[in-house]
């Protein structure tokens, strides 16, 4: 059963990878330059110091259209307390540390790492799912400005 059930799902994987990657390339381009938001870590953005390299090395994925990967991470504007507020308000993104799954998932890394590490303390890393991107864009839109 378990083969069978593993069989299924490598059927689909293409267009699910697919959708990811376009969905993660629209969320990262909303996080790039927006205000709460210091910097923006997504290979497939221009302004991304490894964009060459990443074009250079994923090539063949974004010709087949599997794109530069499904997940994004940025630093919002503010310390540990301000990005895990962010976490906190978001409504569509589940909270975990997994990866690759059909559901998008955001953590707030540090938290996960523990008081010793050296991930930035405003560091929120999403994994992207099947979700329609502008819902992702929305709900990180509301979590980035409360006020509005």
């Amino acid at each position: 059963m378990d083969s069978w059930l593993a069989l299924r799902g490598l059927r689909s994987m293409k267009v699910r990878v697919q959708q990811q990657c376009d969905s993660a390339a629209e969320v990262a381009n909303f996080l790039d330059g927006h205000p709460g938001v210091k910097i923006c870590h997504y290979p497939g953005l221009e302004s991304h110091p490894q964009h060459e390299l990443a074009r250079r090395q994923m090539g063949w994925a974004v010709r087949e259209g599997s794109g530069y990967g499904g997940m994004v991470s940025f630093e919002v504007v503010g310390d540990a307390a301000a990005a895990i507020a962010v976490v906190g308000r978001l409504r569509l993104f589940g909270r975990a540390t997994s990866l690759g799954g059909t559901e998008s998932l955001a953590e707030h890394r540090r938290s996960v790492e523990g008081e010793m590490s050296d991930t930035p303390e405003g560091l929120i890393r999403l994994s992207i799912g099947l979700e329609d991107p502008q819902d992702l864009v929305d709900d990180l839109r509301q979590a980035l400005e409360p006020e509005a």
